[in-house]
């Protein structure tokens, strides 16, 4: 079992934030709208891949009555290559006749009436929240910061929430979005999944799962 190692956290934090100085999302997007769909479209999907998807997407698909008018096969070839297409289809169009509905066509501003639209969990939500309205009211919990929070011994927890729950009492507010960016990005660059690169890593010396 891995040991507890949030006593570290600050001394990691301090490495990572001079490794990834400004921790940047890789989703395209111009508006709240579109930043919705890209998330929805990028669970269990790379945000490469994604990118590639929406950027003929968003020229066809402009407005969220569009979304919501949108045919289901049609929607579903479109985004078929990343993965899960009927579903996130499915939940794309009924997002956007809610926001129609409930929420006079505007993707909502807070937590409460995001967690109202199918396919959206507390992770999407937070990404939408922060990078879409510069709210942040979470730690948006992927497969990449549940990996390392774990790895890291700073959540003995499996269930995003309740990692999300530990993350955010490690560090302030204003930088609970970054703290999922960086982790995101270094699960991406060094701490990979099947094949972790201690070798190199900047934080391995305080990491209770290094292989070095």
């Amino acid at each position: 079992m891995i040991p507890d190692n949030r006593s570290n956290f600050p001394a990691i934090w301090e490495i990572l934030k001079k490794e990834y100085p400004n921790p940047q999302a890789a989703l395209h997007f111009s508006n709240p709208l579109e930043l919705l769909i890209a998330t929805i479209l990028s669970a269990q999907c790379t945000d490469a891949q994604v990118n590639m998807v929406t950027e003929k997407l968003f020229k066809k698909y402009r407005t969220v009555e569009d979304f919501a008018n949108a045919d289901q096969e049609a929607l579903e070839k479109e985004i078929y290559s990343t993965g899960f297409y009927r579903n996130k289809a499915k939940h794309i169009r009924e997002s956007a006749q809610i926001i129609i509905t409930e929420f006079g066509g505007e993707v909502p501003d807070n937590m409460e009436d995001l967690l109202t639209l199918p396919g959206v969990a507390r992770k999407t939500a937070n990404i939408v929240l922060a990078r879409g309205f510069g709210i942040i009211d979470g730690v948006a919990v992927d497969t990449h910061v549940k990996r390392l929070s774990g790895r890291l011994g700073l959540s003995k927890n499996k269930d995003p929430v309740k990692i999300e729950k530990d993350l955010m009492q490690l560090t302030d507010r204003e930088e609970w979005d970054d703290l999922s960016m960086t982790f995101i990005l270094h699960g991406r660059n060094v701490c990979d999944a099947r094949k972790p690169k201690c070798g190199i890593c900047k934080i391995s010396e305080l990491c209770p799962s290094s292989l070095v």
